[in-house]
């Protein structure tokens, strides 16, 4: 008797399947690109039919959301403590955007016009990996308070609005761009923007 947990070469299903296909379609966006990247050429990489595709995600943005959530690597979600608050936030903003360049732009353009518009960028850390957007706020008020006990801030003169900026800049450079987010445009929101803001 065969079963649903059965190794390739049997009928697969459930979640067996399921991975199957999620991999499937992330390698097939990595090699053909979003533009490109076809049901069909998901399901022959995943030696299945498109039926079975088709009945758990219904459009090729959510196979490839889905695909990005499985596969994609992990923001760093820590909190540096280097000793000096420049280096926390660069090093903080790097771990959480440098994920999103092995999608490329192409993906996140495409995601953004047949998806969810531009709910995807304001929404992307946590669509992606919801864990990484619901503690970018916390974990930027605990850098500051570090900050704060050396000196380098005064954390009762800064709003939570001002805490928040850098993380709504650079969603902000997602919209507008539609390309990840570069070393040099976190330098520039970090150096150029949100440190004159907060240093004493």
């Amino acid at each position: 008797m065969k079963h649903d947990n059965q190794p390739a070469g049997g009928r697969r299903r459930g979640e067996v399947l399921e991975q199957a296909i999620l991999l499937a379609a992330w390698e097939e966006l990595g090699e053909a690109g979003y533009a490109r990247l076809t049901m069909e050429g998901i399901a022959i990489r995943a030696k299945t039919n498109k039926t079975a595709i088709y009945r758990r995600w219904p459009n090729k943005a959510q196979i490839v959301i889905a695909a990005i959530k499985q596969h994609m690597p992990k923001p760093e979600v820590t909190i540096p403590d280097s000793g000096d608050l420049r280096t926390d936030l660069l090093q903080f903003f790097q771990g959480v955007f440098k994920p999103f360049q092995s999608i490329g732009a192409e993906t996140i353009h495409g995601l953004m016009v047949e998806h969810l518009g531009n709910d995807l960028i304001a929404k992307l850390p946590q669509l992606m990996h919801p864990e990484a957007g619901s503690k970018l706020h916390p974990v930027m008020k605990t850098i500051l308070e570090n900050a704060e006990r050396r000196g380098e801030v005064s954390l009762d003169k800064i709003a939570d609005r001002v805490i928040s900026l850098p993380a709504d800049l650079l969603r902000y450079e997602l919209l507008t761009t539609h390309e990840p987010i570069s070393e040099e445009t976190i330098t520039g929101i970090i150096d150029d923007i949100f440190l004159p803001l907060v240093l004493v």
